[in-house]
């Protein structure tokens, strides 16, 4: 506080230069890229460098001047990705029975996996990019965990990780930040259930976590695999989501539960909606 006006100037301007940062992208293709893609712009705007990684078969991801597209190959054509996201959309709006509808959501689950699998597994393969991402000295890696092939770049490149998400099935996001969700109190998705639940509800709440250990087993346990392997060691995970530095929660509060938050989970519920004057 005791330093002359000049050496205050000199340290404000050295400030201002070290604000703008490079960030490296990683999204998932699809409704989470749209909502993406308005904190990337904005991001741009406001001086920092983005480099976007993205599969040179995708159904949103674009070039754009806001910011540099990286692209790899993968195994499979435009034709078999919009076929399939059409076939899960449609299965979304379908009625039945319980048992009906898991046993549709495990097959429909389990072909966009191998999708985002595979797609991973040929760019941990491609040696060009990966020592490009090497030595460009990026500040951090924003990612969609839903799919985890940026986490595993963040933990190969010593990176923080931004974790930008509306929610990752099976609850690991609450593992993972270690919030708790009772199932006496919390209702589950496509339970229809409210925080108000009879003892019965309460136990059909709880018989719902059920599934999820066997969606989760072949969801994500493949990243695991890939991980290990690229990074030469051990990894579950539980490793790559634990490594979060901020996680930023699309969740609104006025449409749904309130949850505890950890001092790292920002809620930014809407953030798609930011550009649009909506009335009172």
């Amino acid at each position: 506080l005791s330093a002359s006006p000049p050496v205050v100037v000199l340290f404000l301007s050295l400030l201002g230069l070290a604000a703008a940062g490079k960030l490296l992208v990683v999204p998932v293709d699809g409704s989470h890229w749209l909502s993406m893609r308005e904190v990337v712009d904005m991001l741009q705007q406001k001086g920092h460098e983005v480099v976007v990684l993205a599969p040179e078969v995708s159904l949103h991801i674009k070039p754009s001047k806001n910011f540099v597209m990286k692209m790899y190959s993968v195994p499979y054509t435009q034709e078999d990705l919009k076929k399939e996201f059409q076939a899960f959309f449609h299965f979304s709006f379908e009625q039945g029975s319980f048992l009906e509808r898991f046993v549709k959501a495990y097959q429909g689950i389990k072909r966009i996996t191998n999708f985002g699998v595979s797609g991973c597994g040929h760019l941990l393969q491609n040696k060009e990019l990966i020592r490009y991402l090497e030595e460009n000295k990026f500040d951090a890696v924003l990612t969609d965990p839903v799919l985890l092939c940026g986490a595993i770049l963040a933990k190969h490149l010593s990176l923080p990780a931004v974790y930008f998400l509306r929610g990752i099935p099976c609850g690991l996001d609450f593992e993972a930040t270690q919030c708790p969700r009772p199932p006496s109190y919390v209702p589950r998705g496509f339970t229809q259930l409210t925080d108000h639940m009879t003892f019965l509800q309460r136990v059909k709440n709880l018989l719902h976590d059920i599934p999820d250990i066997f969606l989760c087993d072949f969801v994500f346990e493949p990243y695991s695999k890939l991980a290990s392997e690229f990074l030469q060691q051990d990894v579950t995970v539980q490793d790559l989501l634990w490594q979060a530095s901020v996680w930023l929660l699309r969740s609104e509060f006025v449409l749904e539960y309130p949850r505890p938050l950890m001092p790292n989970m920002i809620p930014i519920g809407g953030v798609n909606c930011a550009h649009k004057e909506l009335p009172q």
